[in-house]
């Protein structure tokens, strides 16, 4: 492109700005597994023959709204330092699981990324939960009244902006309704096999796209739909051996999806490529 360089004042994207320079506060640790999506594309394919569709997503949220239940302690956030040296380091633990969905859709024309809140996803079932996604898909999502806020942002002058998105944030005990309790967040429809991002929450949970892949069944190599996923956690909440822990559980969990029945239950799909012995005992000690 031809022509001098110019400066563009920033509006649309301006939630997000704020949200990183927040964000700076955390510590990030990423981890990430591969996760034999076999059962859940079968899942898939009946559901269609049936006029019913059902995205990755809302079976990895489902998944982590089970996953985390099981493990409240990462299901939680840090508290907001208050002045003084003495004052002790403070976690919030929430008693229900609310996903922070991310989504690109367009602001005003340009691409913009918008989070989502799905609520509730430790009972709520698959039906439901797409039922929620389907409302946040269509072109036109920015128009909901969730997003309003997202919009006052660009239009207020910076200092302002920084102060309401940190007001709407300072109290930890009303961040489920705001931010989320999980954060999670695909790039599945492109050719990205994995990432990683930090959404604020003590875990972030990235799906890529799911690709066929060698795994090993009965002593046999065989191509399998295999899908790669992060997880990002913040260090200050919890230690990486329960991040280790949750992750192993959602491996399982989501390798093991029967219609509801299965999943809620974690264990070794015999037929997945998982086969570690010591991984299922961390599973198990993990959910005790």
């Amino acid at each position: 492109m031809n022509g001098a360089a110019h400066t563009v004042t920033e509006r649309r994207r301006r939630h997000t700005l704020y949200f990183l320079e927040w964000a700076a506060a955390q510590r990030p640790v990423h981890l990430d597994t591969d996760v034999d999506m076999t059962r859940i594309q079968e899942h898939r394919a009946a559901a269609r023959s049936r006029g019913v569709r059902f995205s990755v997503v809302s079976y990895l949220l489902y998944a982590a709204g089970r996953a985390l239940d099981r493990h409240p302690q990462a299901n939680a956030v840090m508290a907001a330092r208050r002045t003084g040296i003495l004052r002790p380091p403070r976690i919030v633990r929430f008693p229900s699981v609310t996903a922070k969905l991310a989504l690109d859709r367009p602001v005003g024309g340009e691409r913009a990324v918008l989070s989502a809140l799905v609520p509730d996803l430790e009972r709520a079932g698959l039906r439901e939960i797409q039922q929620q996604v389907d409302r946040y898909r269509g072109e036109q999502a920015a128009e909901l009244p969730e997003f309003k806020g997202v919009k006052m942002l660009g239009r207020l002058p910076a200092a302002l902006g920084r102060a309401a998105f940190a007001a709407a944030l300072r109290d930890p005990g009303k961040r489920p309704g705001v931010f989320g309790t999980v954060s999670v967040s695909s790039l599945g429809h492109s050719a990205v096999d994995g990432f990683h991002s930090a959404g604020g929450t003590a875990v972030t949970l990235c799906a890529g796209r799911i690709a066929e892949r060698a795994v090993v069944r009965d002593d046999r190599i065989v191509a399998a739909p295999v899908m790669r996923l992060g997880l990002t956690f913040d260090h200050r909440v919890i230690d990486g051996g329960t991040a280790a822990d949750l992750l192993t559980d959602l491996h399982h969990t989501m390798e093991a999806f029967d219609d509801g029945s299965r999943a809620e239950i974690p264990g070794p799909d015999p037929r997945g490529a998982d086969r570690d012995i010591g991984a299922r005992r961390g599973l198990e000690q993990g959910t005790r």
